[in-house]
Parts: structure tokens; sequence; C-alpha cells
């Protein structure tokens, strides 16, 4: 984070509207990844998220407290997971599987939404010299990132993250890999997350899918 402010030389009042424009792009983001597991689960009638006030767009029930300081500081952070009762949907593995996709389809789907505008106005905005125009530009270009870094990362197939969630639900509660990745996917998910391959590998993927959006709106 510290380091991508610093590549675009910001200061003064486009700094601090840089700034407000990852916390909203970030509280944005995750809340409308966690909103949408807690509504799935609940139309999938699942009563739980709604018990324990997690179906809710008040961003406070959803944030934890060091996942949020921690993607401010460094670009990475987490959510407090929202709570479900498998055992409650009318279609077990038709229900887990739609919860667990959920976030990262909505995800995907605000990010192709805001690369449109990120396309179409980031560099104009940017270029009228306007505080509050510079803002929106930089909303819109933190907004297609983090949704779609949000989407990515949760794709992987890695406890306790969505991805993995969504594949167990082919697999028995035996299979060798679900029993591995529930006893170690949490160390599995922090080693590889500080690794340098992480870095190098996940930012090919960023791009590459926000290269393929542009080219996708440059049709237009």
């Amino acid at each position: 984070m510290i380091y991508f402010i610093f590549t675009l030389g910001l200061s003064g009042w486009n700094l601090i509207a840089f700034l407000v424009a990852y916390v909203i792009a970030i509280c944005f983001s995750i809340l409308a990844h966690e909103y949408s597991h807690a509504l799935v689960a609940y139309k999938f009638g699942d009563p739980t998220p709604k018990l324990l006030k997690r179906l809710s767009l008040n961003p406070l029930n959803h944030f934890d407290m060091w996942g949020i300081i921690s993607f401010l500081v460094i670009g990475f952070g987490w959510a407090k997971p929202v709570p479900v009762n498998p055992n409650n949907f009318r279609n077990y593995n038709r229900g887990r599987r739609w919860v667990s996709l959920s976030g990262i389809l909505t995800n995907l789907i605000f990010a192709f939404v805001f690369s449109a505008f990120y396309y179409f106005f980031f560099d104009k905005l940017l270029s009228m010299g306007n505080v509050f125009l510079s803002f929106l530009g930089y909303l819109f270009m933190l907004a297609t990132v983090i949704n779609l870094s949000l989407a990515v990362f949760n794709l992987l197939p890695i406890y306790p993250l969505d991805g993995f969630n969504f594949i167990s639900t082919f697999l028995r509660p035996d299979n060798k890999f679900v029993q591995f990745m529930r006893m170690y996917g949490s160390w599995v998910l922090l080693i590889f997350i500080i690794s340098p391959l992480f870095d190098y590998v996940y930012s090919f993927v960023i791009n590459g899918i926000q290269t393929g959006l542009f080219l996708f709106w440059g049709l237009f």
C-alpha cells in the first residue's frame, strides 16, 4: 500500500483523495462479499446469518478490526467469516456451493462494472485537476482492483477460502485432500501468502484479468 502510493507520487489533497477512495473501496468490496454470503445462505433456508446480524449492510457487523488495519497498512486483510449452518439448507450441497460462490461472483460483477468507469473515465477525471473528480478516478481504479483481488484470492482451493469450500462439496468428507486442508490449510495459506511466488502469480493473474476487461471495453 505505502509502496503503491509512493509510485504514484501523490501528495497534498490528491494523497488524501486517494486514501479516502482506498478506504471506501475496501469497505465496499468486503461488505459486498460478506453480505452476499449471508443473503444466499438465508435464501437457501439458513436463518443463522440473520440471527447473528450478518444479514446487514452495516459494515461494522462484518469487519474484523485487525483485518481492516492490515488491509489499510499492507494492502492485504480479512473480514469476519459469515456463520452458516448448512444443515438448515433446503438442498445441502447446492446451498453450500452457492454460498461459497456468492462472494466471488459478487466481487467479479462489481469489478466488471467499476472497470468500465475506470477504463473510460480514469485519465479524464485525473486530468481535470479537481480533487473530487480525482477522488472518483481513484475510487473506480481501486474498486476494480480490490474486487478482482478478493475474487481471485477466494478462488484458491485452500481451506478456509471459498474455493476450497466449493470444491469440498464434490468430495467425500474422508477425502485425503479435504482432510489435509482442514488440518493444515491455514498454514498452507500463510506460507503461500508470505512467499515471493504469491506476489508474482497474484499480480500476474490480476493484471491479466484487468487487461482482458480493458480489451473488452475497448470494443465499444
